[in-house]
């Protein structure tokens, strides 16, 4: 594609002196590709006139009044700080308890929704796999479906068959190394 073939005009950007020094880089600026007189900004429809002015420079009094504002905001900034006196040592550990405390809340408040939903996940897993074997043609296949696929997984529960007396006493003897329990020579 040729130079000459493109009717878009870009703007001139300045290359970099070849010699050790080296320009700083200046921000983006955009502005409009080309420039109209008053007269041909006034021409133009409303929604172009705003597009048009809206990247052209801001007027002398504008950048005035934005600079004024600023450097009066920087100027509050600064007496808000010298006025503000750090906060009593009580307040702070009183901060520190309260953020504490919060987090505890959250953490408890997250263990609580996970519990519902491990809940809710097994309550809908019981109840397709209740589905499943009460869709099946069979009793037989229902039957072994429900051997295989528990509807929910059972806890086992594994019972002392040992008394609290019992226990002592097998606890005792495990821990006796050198048989005076039992009294028996180990060889």
């Amino acid at each position: 594609m040729d130079k000459s073939s493109s009717s878009v005009k870009l703007p001139n950007i300045e290359k970099k002196s070849s010699g050790g020094e080296e320009q700083p880089r200046e921000k983006f600026h955009a502005t409009n590709w080309k420039s109209l007189s008053k007269k041909e900004i006034q021409k133009l429809p409303p929604q172009q006139r705003s597009k048009y002015l809206a990247y052209e420079p801001a007027p002398k009094e504008c950048n005035e009044a934005m600079s004024a504002a600023r450097k009066r905001i920087k100027d509050l900034e600064k007496s808000k700080r010298k006025q503000q006196k750090p906060p009593p040592f009580e307040e702070v550990i009183e901060g520190e308890k309260h953020t504490k405390i919060i987090g505890q809340l959250k953490a408890a408040e997250a263990r609580n929704r996970i519990r519902l939903m491990r809940l809710r996940y097994q309550n809908n897993r019981s109840s397709e796999v209740n589905h499943l074997i009460g869709c099946q043609p069979t009793a037989l296949k229902a039957v072994r479906l429900q051997s295989l696929v528990p509807p929910s997984p059972d806890k086992i529960y594994i019972r002392d068959l040992l008394v609290k007396n019992e226990r002592y006493r097998v606890n005792s003897l495990l821990e006796d190394e050198t048989g005076l329990e039992t009294a028996r020579i180990l060889t």
